[in-house]
């Protein structure tokens, strides 16, 4: 039965209801703790791997960007540092070092323990343990940059790996991350390509050590003067201190700052176990005593010659292999004659300047300088005073305090050091000599205070009065047999000019060209003993004339050649053919090109003395061409010869007979124009057309077959090309030996007790004085004239200027050498007869009568030549008519019309060609 509630339990259980109904609109529900946690590490969590992965994908895009490009490490196996390249004389010395970077590389064997111990010890402790990154040393360095505040250099914590990875990979000492993370990982990589032996080695030949030493063998010498072996524990912790800062850890400037770095590499070292800590404290007891270094070169006076060394290096090599290349270069060059030549030289160039200069006057005048000055004022102005160029090292600058009786005072004991701000030196006083005061009274009275340069006498109370000369001159002396060059003067000072006058000067030789033309002529088979006319002779308004202004009539080539005498020798060009005489001096290398003009014959053509001096050499050598040169031979820096001088070479005895003997065999086959084997021998014949050779081998690469082995006879095989017969040649010598006997060049042969040869030289209004001559061994050329080409003076020839230098030089060049006759070849004869204008001796070939003159006059030379087969229509007179100066305008005539008759058996000039090579300026 269903039961009614009553009013109260229905008002009850609705009143229930809507408090339910209340309480969930009004209270909010809490959900369980921990669904709260897990909400917020989900959001943390998915908020993280955003954030890790955006940040993994930057990072490995930083590292694709820093690895891409990262250079390779495969080139540090091979690792060739930049070592100099050093210059050797004769002697084996070191004359001279060139380099972009002083360096001289050692290989870790040859590197001693303590060096290596001391830069370990102070750069990277643990170097035998890390693989290329130290990470403690990151860490340590991060915390300490921290604590140091901003505005300072972070402290480093490179390996010496990393530093390696920089200096030779990165090349950048930028302060950035990125650029240690590419040290970072170039270093790891270097780790896993070379050992640590390797690594150290390039560390320490690469790094920089200050005062221009890179490397711990250039820095053992920069600073203590020794080489590495010889280093104690001090020193070597020294070099271990330099490279966090060469600069503030130099030792004359920052002493006290070297000397505690040093220390505390020696502490280092102790800790390491290096050393024991005894050895550094008495180490560190040592003082720091740095000891100067000159760096070799030029050795004194080599400037020139070294200086023409690396031209001719820069132009075969190249900047960065001759400089950087570490080439071993042997040169010819003799220092002992080397110092004799440059001596010599400027002493006939001061007693030129002297004789023709006059005194012009002090280099400066001090003001505050009065005779009655302190010695502390006039010291104090003197050291204020430049060392002037030109200057030479035994001369000092001294200022006048006395005038009248010509008292000087100077520094003595100082090094004079060109653009020093002040000299140094101990005072001290002397009186210029009387004849110096007696020079000085002729042009300008000295005043007190008046800068001049002063040599010390050997008496010591008295000073020579010097000055630098204007005038300027220039050497060779070279062997006759290789062409090699001992020695080489370039002018007065390598300091006030490094042009060459030797070498780059374009000069005219004047007569010295004239042995050339009797070459050819003895070529053509013409006998010195032909008689030529010594008579006027015109080309249009040329009117050449000899030196002494007068005419022999027929005169032998010999007494020709001996007295210089101009107008046989245009006459002898002019039936030889000037083109052929051209021909000629090319290829025995005297010019490089040559007009077809007769001036020509007398010099006016412009070469260098190192070019005359080969082409003397040539005759010397019997007609092969001698090339100088100074260079024996280069070598890499293994020690492999990469380049020799061509033309002679070392092979075995029966490789040179067997080749003599092939040679022979085909000489001997019927030639099909002369089947007897030869030309008529009374016909004159062309000369031989110089025969075209294949430049040899080096020999690095020369066939090692040709070479002599153990047991073999090694002989020189001589592959130069001959530009004339040993016959012609000596028939040349021969006259030329009688110019210094009794001709031009007499005051060169002055005291000479041995064969020699030579030839003076004038070129027009004594612009330029030459003497050439030889021995059977040595060849020298002198010249001497100015920069700017200006008369030396009237009648200041070549005999009278360059040959007194010339023979100085030979007499010193003599020594060791013993007494050689010139040899004489097979197929001529030497015949003592009278030219009749003396007794001379000769050499005359089968085909030639001696002492006598043949007529010449059927060998085509049937016609004048006229101006315009000469080019020398506006020329002036010849190149040793001297006082008359440039040529006579309006004087004109043809050579048919102004010539004197020629005598019987006097050739007449041969008809050349016109054509526009046929032309000439002039000589100046």
């Amino acid at each position: 039965m269903t039961r009614t509630p009553s009013s109260g339990d229905s008002g009850s259980s609705s009143d229930k209801k809507e408090e339910n109904a209340s309480s969930r609109q009004g209270v909010t529900l809490r959900r369980p703790r921990f669904r709260q946690w897990r909400g917020l590490l989900g959001t943390v969590a998915a908020v993280g791997l955003v954030g890790v992965t955006g940040a993994s994908l930057l990072v490995w895009h930083q590292y694709e960007g820093i690895v891409a490009d990262l250079p390779t490490v495969e080139g540090l196996r091979t690792y060739q540092p930049p070592v100099m390249s050093r210059l050797y004389a004769s002697d084996d010395k070191v004359i001279a070092e060139l380099a972009d970077e002083r360096r001289v590389f050692v290989p870790y064997s040859a590197i001693p323990d303590r060096v290596k111990n001391a830069f370990i010890a102070a750069e990277d402790q643990k170097f035998w343990t890390h693989k290329g990154v130290d990470p403690v040393a990151i860490i340590r360095a991060g915390l300490t940059d921290l604590t140091r505040g901003k505005g300072r250099r972070p402290i480093g914590a490179s390996t010496i790996t990393q530093q390696v990875a920089r200096v030779m990979l990165l090349g950048s000492n930028a302060v950035s991350m990125k650029r240690k993370a590419k040290e970072a990982f170039l270093a790891m990589r270097i780790e896993q390509v070379l050992p640590k032996e390797k690594i150290l080695e390039i560390y320490l030949n690469e790094i920089y050590m200050g005062s221009g030493a890179y490397g711990i063998a250039a820095a053992a010498q920069t600073y203590f003067n020794k080489p590495l072996d010889q280093l104690d524990d001090a020193e070597a912790a020294f070099l271990g201190a330099l490279p966090k800062s060469p600069t503030n850890y130099n030792p004359i400037r920052f002493p006290d700052a070297a000397r505690g770095r040093r220390n505390w590499v020696l502490e280092r070292m102790a800790e390491t176990g290096a050393i024991t800590h005894e050895a550094a404290r008495s180490a560190e007891a040592e003082p720091l005593i740095p000891h100067a270094f000159v760096r070799p070169g030029p050795a004194p006076g080599s400037e020139w010659f070294a200086e023409e060394v690396r031209r001719e290096l820069l132009e075969r090599y190249g900047q960065d292999t001759t400089l950087q290349g570490g080439l071993e270069v042997h040169t010819s060059l003799d220092p002992a004659l080397q110092l004799t030549a440059q001596t010599t030289l400027r002493q006939g160039l001061m007693a030129y300047d002297r004789a023709h200069g006059g005194w012009r006057g002090p280099i400066k005048h001090l003001a505050e300088v009065t005779s009655s000055s302190s010695q502390e004022d006039w010291v104090a102005a003197l050291q204020a005073v430049p060392v002037p160029l030109g200057m030479l090292d035994q001369w000092r600058l001294a200022v006048v305090l006395d005038p009248s009786r010509g008292r000087v005072g100077w520094l003595e004991g100082g090094i004079m050091r060109r653009g020093a701000a002040t000299q140094g030196g101990t005072p001290q006083t002397a009186q210029v000599l009387e004849r110096d005061l007696a020079w000085t009274r002729r042009f300008r009275l000295l005043r007190a205070g008046d800068v001049v340069m002063i040599e010390p006498q050997a008496q010591g109370e008295r000073v020579a009065l010097m000055q630098v000369p204007h005038v300027e001159g220039a050497v060779v002396t070279l062997n006759v047999h290789t062409g090699r060059v001992m020695a080489l003067v370039g002018g007065w000072s390598f300091q006030t000019s490094q042009f060459d006058r030797a070498t780059q000067a374009l000069r005219q030789p004047g007569s010295s060209f004239k042995p050339f033309v009797y070459l050819q002529a003895m070529e053509q088979g013409i006998s010195p003993s032909q008689a030529f006319d010594d008579s006027p002779v015109s080309y249009g308004a040329w009117h050449p004339n000899n030196y002494e202004k007068d005419f022999w009539g027929p005169t032998s080539l010999h007494d020709a050649l001996r007295e210089s005498r101009n107008l046989v020798t245009i006459r002898l060009a002019a039936h030889i053919g000037i083109k052929n005489v051209a021909d000629l001096a090319t290829r025995i290398g005297l010019v490089d090109s040559m007009p077809h003009v007769l001036p020509a014959a007398l010099g006016a053509v412009e070469t260098t003395v190192l070019k005359e001096a080969g082409a003397y050499a040539t005759l010397a050598a019997g007609g092969r061409k001698v090339t100088p040169t100074l260079i024996d031979d280069v070598q890499d820096r293994q020690g492999k010869v990469i380049w020799r001088p061509e033309g002679l070479s070392l092979v075995s005895v029966a490789a040179q007979t067997a080749a003599e003997q092939q040679a022979a065999g085909h000489e001997s086959e019927p030639d099909a124009i002369f089947p007897d084997g030869k030309p008529d021998a009374a016909q004159p014949q062309p000369p031989a057309p110089a025969p075209v050779t294949t430049p040899a081998p080096s020999a690095s690469v020369q066939n090692s077959a040709d070479l002599p082995g153990v047991d073999d006879q090694p002989a020189v095989k001589d592959d130069r090309p001959r530009v004339a017969s040993e016959q012609s040649t000596f028939q040349i010598t021969t006259m030329l030996q009688d110019v210094i006997r009794r001709g031009t060049g007499v005051q060169a042969g002055k005291g000479i007790d041995r064969p020699v040869a030579g030839k003076t030289g004038t070129s027009q209004n004594f612009n330029d004085a030459w003497f050439a001559g030889y021995s059977p061994d040595l060849v020298t050329v002198v010249w001497i004239g100015f920069d700017s080409p200006q008369s030396l003076g009237k009648n200041e020839t070549g005999g009278a200027i360059a040959g007194p230098i010339w023979n100085k030089i030979m007499k010193t060049a003599f020594e060791g050498y013993p007494k050689l006759d010139f040899p004489v070849p097979e197929g001529v004869t030497l015949v003592r007869y009278d030219t009749g204008r003396g007794v001379a001796i000769d050499a005359f070939k089968p085909d030639q009568i001696p002492g006598v003159s043949v007529s010449l006059a059927d060998n085509g030379a049937s016609q004048e030549l006229t101006a315009a087969d000469t080019g020398a229509e506006n020329m002036p007179d010849s190149e040793s008519d001297m006082a008359a100066g440039g040529g006579q305008p309006g004087a004109g005539g043809t050579a048919a019309g102004n010539s004197a008759t020629p005598a019987p058996g006097t050739p007449r000039p041969a008809q050349e060609p016109s054509g526009g090579d046929i032309g000439m300026g002039g000589l100046y």
